[in-house]
């Protein structure tokens, strides 16, 4: 979705800015690629089991740790 302003005659470049930034706003073109900026996808079922097992293992290994005193 491009969006064009061209200057006016007579139009002070800050006015032009101005105007420039309001086009954009009102496109929602930022609101948009902020969306797409930080959309994740969703895990598959396998990966956030795999995700939890790991997270399981290393809690027992932390345990383990801080039991024998090395953390």
């Amino acid at each position: 979705m491009a969006l064009e302003v061209t200057r006016k005659p007579k139009e002070s470049v800050q006015s032009l800015i101005r105007r420039f930034t309001q086009a954009v706003r009102q496109s929602g073109i930022l609101i948009q690629a902020r969306k797409v900026q930080f959309f994740q996808e969703p895990k598959s079922r396998t990966a956030k089991k795999r995700a939890a097992l790991r997270r399981e293992e290393l809690r027992k290994y932390y345990e383990k740790l801080k039991k024998l005193g090395k953390i």
